[in-house]
């Protein structure tokens, strides 16, 4: 396991929490939703979404996910900058690459490419510290299809009922249709890379 030091700052130089907040005001309002209304398809308090909104808190994974399934969108969408606008860009240098740390699980998450405005996939490296639990709920929008390739460590993912422990090497095709619980296994925690299909449905 690699041992960064605190993730980069973002190319414009707005902080982590600030871009969640503009992307999760944006996302809620392009959808007509109130407060109350994301609340009670997301399960967060109302008060908790108006921090966020603030900046005023640094949300965890699994809130995040829980306001990603509300809306309807990735998770990816809630972490990084809108495209619109944005050229191609063939090459990405790692520093390019947004990070973002979860402040209560150490979960480390970077976004290796962004899906385009016109479909394609989108990739997203992230590393889970020994023991670490990141559950997030089915999402209420398009199920959408994900493969999971483990570089590093033990894994086990709950995808709804069922139970599939990886060891290196391994991959696991998946969808967002169900319930998903991520637990790093074993004493140095994991590694994978995440490919997320939205064009296909999952299997």
């Amino acid at each position: 396991m690699r041992n960064e030091a605190s993730p980069p700052a973002l190319e414009t130089g707005e902080p982590i929490d600030a871009l969640i907040a503009r992307r999760l005001s944006a996302l809620r309002q392009a959808q007509g939703l109130s407060l109350a209304e994301l609340a009670e398809r997301s399960g967060v308090s109302k008060a908790m979404i108006s921090k966020v909104e603030r900046a005023q808190s640094s949300p965890t994974a699994v809130l995040l996910g829980r306001l990603a399934a509300g809306l309807g969108v990735p998770l990816a969408q809630l972490l990084t900058q809108d495209d619109e606008g944005r050229g191609t860009q063939r090459l990405r240098p790692r520093a390019a690459q947004a990070m973002w740390r979860d402040p209560g699980a150490g979960y480390l998450r970077r976004q290796v490419l962004e899906r385009g405005t016109a479909g394609g996939i989108e990739l997203v490296e992230v590393e889970l510290p020994r023991a670490a639990q990141v559950a997030y709920p089915r999402w209420s929008g398009r199920p959408y299809r994900q493969c999971l390739w483990l570089l590093e460590g033990e894994l086990q993912v709950d995808y709804g009922e069922e139970r599939f422990r990886l060891a290196s090497g391994d991959c696991l095709d998946f969808g967002v249709d169900r319930a998903l619980v991520f637990q790093a296994l074993g004493d140095g925690g994991c590694r994978y890379l995440l490919v997320a299909d939205q064009d296909l449905r999952p299997r």
